[in-house]
């Protein structure tokens, strides 16, 4: 088989490069940034993820990097305890929770697929045109990003779109598609080095989007010379103001720190956190309807590219890696790519599409939409009169469920 062309240097298209390198497939990646840099914030892989990364041998670099996740606590606004439950290897998965630095994480994808795939197969400052196909193969056409200067068109067996929510690929293949969808929540992010808090390895969602939601964890646990973590945040509430997605916008204090100005509790100043974060950046939540179809002939699309949800559950990145898995093990079957394409599509399509739709309705920190409705926002006395433990169990099981990460679901998945 010809090589296999891969649009994007993300946590998708890297996960992708390296699992066809295992299956025995060429690749090439072209990404459109002049240098793949370790950008973003705090990003949670769950344990369906972790056990696809361990299989590609990378668990050990990525547990010298992350915070091994111990247990995730569900908090109201006034910093009382609503339920808790371990993660991970606490929990009895075979693999570990990670919490980690995104940039962190797509480093040791990146330095992997260099070792392995080769860095003279990786192209930076390559941005995507528009890809055409024919019987024998695609060509994709590309600019250079310093100047717009045409690249040599690139030949190969199939191209994979895994460029992101903006991405190039999607919009040739769907192009009267609408606007995002706006959920009428925006969120602020940061990283703050930060005393630990409670285990030192606790992810910790608290309040609700009416008075404001925190989701607050360590993602870097080697300290600094005060004894420091780095901890992630996300600062949530509805708002009718906006700007277009951009993973990478800055964020004003101004605009949403009046939120979360009481939340001081005896195990966290949440304040005096976000007011010493170097960094605050701000993102809508927006997600965009499910896809009829990915896959046209030898093109198809892959994470946020196939399927961009609200960023809720630590998913986003999760499924770009389940579907590299699917999709390598389409190609390895299938002599005709546009057959494996198919294939992958089936596999991937409508599983996705139910996780776009949970994250808008039923996400896993409903627990605390629940606790807000009926306490009336108010301090109980006692947790388990106002909803029980079986409740709340239930709540998180579904999620992980339709998610699959579910012990269930993950031992009756075999990664090949």
């Amino acid at each position: 088989m010809k090589d296999v062309i891969i649009i994007g240097a993300g946590i998708g298209g890297l996960a992708l490069a390296l699992t066809l390198h295992r299956a025995g497939i060429r690749c090439r990646v072209y990404e459109l940034s002049p240098e793949v840099k370790g950008l973003g914030l705090g990003i949670n892989l769950l344990p369906h993820a972790t056990k696809e990364l361990a299989a590609l041998g990378l668990e050990e670099a990525l547990a010298g990097v992350a915070v091994t996740t111990r247990e995730a606590l569900f908090y109201n606004r006034h910093g009382q305890l609503v339920y808790s439950e371990p993660c991970g290897r606490h929990a009895g998965y075979e693999t570990p929770q990670f919490s980690i630095h995104r940039g962190d994480l797509q480093t040791a994808l990146l330095e992997a697929c260099r070792a392995r795939i080769g860095a003279d197969r990786i192209f930076t400052g390559w941005r995507c045109a528009r890809a055409e196909q024919d019987g024998d193969g695609v060509t994709v056409h590309f600019t250079g990003t310093a100047a717009g200067e045409a690249l040599p068109p690139q030949r190969g067996a199939a191209v994979i779109g895994c460029d992101g929510i903006h991405s190039v690929i999607r919009q040739q293949l769907h192009p009267d598609e609408g606007e995002p969808i706006y959920s009428g929540v925006n969120m602020w992010r940061g990283a703050t080095w930060w005393r630990p808090f409670l285990t030192g390895e606790s992810f910790v969602r608290a309040g609700w989007l009416e008075s404001g939601k925190m989701i607050i964890y360590p993602i870097r646990n080697r300290r600094d010379a005060q004894g420091r973590q780095l901890v992630s945040w996300v600062g949530e509430f509805y708002t009718p103001k906006y700007k277009r997605r951009d993973w990478n916008r800055a964020g004003e204090l101004k605009d949403f720190i009046h939120v979360f100005e009481g939340w001081k509790f005896d195990w966290l100043d949440v304040p005096g956190m976000i007011r010493a974060a170097e960094t605050i950046l701000e993102y809508p939540m927006v997600d965009q309807e499910p896809l009829p179809r990915w896959s046209f002939g030898r093109i198809t699309l892959l994470g946020d590219a196939a399927h961009p949800m609200v960023p809720r559950g630590s998913n986003g990145a999760g499924q770009a890696i389940l579907d590299a898995r699917t999709l390598a093990q389409c190609l390895a079957r299938q002599a005709d790519p546009a057959e494996a394409l198919k294939e992958y599509e089936a596999a991937r399509l409508e599983a996705t599409a139910s996780i776009v739709r949970m994250n808008r309705r039923n996400p896993p920190d409903a627990i605390l939409r629940e606790v807000y409705l009926r306490t009336g926002d108010k301090p109980f006395k006692n947790i388990h009169d106002v909803i029980s433990r079986e409740e709340l169990a239930a709540l998180t099981h579904g999620y992980a469920k339709i998610a699959g990460y579910d012990r269930e679901s993950l031992a009756a998945n075999r990664t090949e």
